[in-house]
């Protein structure tokens, strides 16, 4: 079996930058155990599995470890193949996924992602969290994953967490953000649960961080910056129940995966 296979840069206007998934275009689903192992030798943060056919494009993502329900950066990936190299006609791509429909629509070279909404609520701090930081956040709230504000932008670029202490929290992960100097608001991903020590640049954390900015600033509109070592950029618009992230994507490597 040949499996045409895609390595694309998303969030980035550059090779090198932003967050690197795989992108697998199949006819039908292989069994899941046959993705899981595609995923793991791939090694990326998120590896996307396409599947079309006449009335419908069917999405799926993966970690090297496991299946998760959402996943930008890697929507991103597919939406740009899509359209540089499968000749997509239209400007708007609706895939069908886990976590409901969700549309990538193209403006220019920006692609821009409709994704859920996810708030965050206060919380208490759990003790793990603070072993993890070695410092005391300015708040913790969570929603899927815990998110941990901090006073500044060089508060979140030189910390170096505990990951160990990531892996005891109840939770998918950890999202630590601050203001930043020149965009709205900085951020890092850490997920070791999911086989991602920490995540280059995360299209499903700004569910999170996007509506807490939003209601923070006074903003609907806004420019962020992930600072892991790869770095990545988005523009992110809060509109209530879902959310908008735009970004940029190139690609590294075109190929074919060969399966006995």
């Amino acid at each position: 079996m040949r499996i045409p296979y895609y390595h694309v840069d998303a969030f980035a206007s550059e090779q090198f930058r932003g967050n690197p998934a795989g992108v697998c275009l199949l006819h039908a689903w292989l069994p899941d155990k046959t993705l899981m192992r595609i995923a793991a030798e791939n090694r990326h943060s998120e590896t996307a599995f396409v599947v079309m056919d006449e009335d419908s494009i069917r999405l799926r993502w993966f970690t090297p470890v496991k299946e998760v329900n959402l996943c930008g950066h890697a929507t991103l990936a597919t939406a740009f193949v899509m359209f540089e190299y499968r000749q997509f006609a239209g400007s708007v791509i609706h895939f069908e996924t886990n976590s409901g429909t969700l549309t990538v629509e193209r403006e220019g070279d920006l692609l821009v992602l409709d994704l859920p909404s996810r708030p965050t609520e206060p919380c208490d701090t759990p003790g793990a969290l603070l072993r993890a930081l070695g410092q005391t956040p300015l708040e913790v709230r969570r929603a899927r994953a815990y998110l941990a504000v901090l006073v500044d932008e060089s508060s979140v670029r030189d910390l170096q967490p505990d990951l160990n202490a990531i892996l005891e929290l109840d939770a998918a992960g950890l999202i630590v953000t601050a203001p930043g100097v020149e965009v709205e608001f900085v951020s890092r991903y850490f997920a070791p649960k999911l086989g991602v020590p920490e995540d280059p640049v995360t299209g499903s954390a700004h569910c999170a961080l996007t509506p807490y900015w939003s209601k923070r600033l006074g903003k609907t509109r806004m420019n962020a910056r992930q600072l892991s070592a790869r770095g990545g950029e988005l523009t992110c618009d809060f509109l209530g129940e879902r959310v908008k992230l735009g970004g940029r994507a190139v690609n590294y490597l075109s190929g074919v995966i060969e399966l006995d």
